[in-house]
């Protein structure tokens, strides 16, 4: 399945509900530190339930050790200032969304080693900042399942 992405999350109960989402779609989780919490934070622990000892994630020390890990596999980052609408694209079982901290998004530096070509955005009204972390990374999550025909699910 799909890999959910999180650079360096903030705060611990959309990072909790993502994990929950992961284990609900079977995605693979990523966090890449540094993070803004603890992994045992109550309230991570609160917004995941009891599902984190059931979900698989990943701990990167950096970007650019979760670089290595992907094994040249399609990154896609989420922002505001992407140009390609997420729905546009034909996600694969193997592909990386990686979705920036609440407070502000992906990085420049990010979002340039991504490529424009693989930035992605979530259609919102004229006049809007952004989505919740854990609303756009379950629209993403979602749309790339249905796309793979829900596989594993019931």
């Amino acid at each position: 399945m799909i890999n959910i992405v999180l650079f360096e999350p903030e705060i611990p109960p959309n990072t909790g509900n993502i994990i929950r989402l992961a284990v609900n779609t079977g995605a693979k989780l990523h966090l890449i530190k540094p993070l803004g919490f603890e992994l045992d934070d109550k309230r991570l622990r609160r917004a995941g339930l009891d599902y984190h000892e059931f979900s698989e994630i990943e701990l990167h020390q950096g970007w650019p050790q979760f670089l290595d890990t992907t094994g040249g596999k399609r990154i896609f980052g989420i922002s505001t200032k992407g140009s390609t609408t997420y729905s546009d694209v034909n996600f694969g079982s193997s592909d990386f969304i990686v979705l920036g901290p609440e407070t502000r998004g992906l990085p420049a530096t990010i979002r340039d080693n991504i490529g424009s070509e693989r930035l992605l955005r979530i259609p919102m009204l004229e006049h809007s900042r952004s989505l919740n972390l854990s609303n756009a990374a379950a629209i993403l999550i979602y749309e790339a399942w249905r796309q793979l025909g829900f596989k594993g699910g019931s």
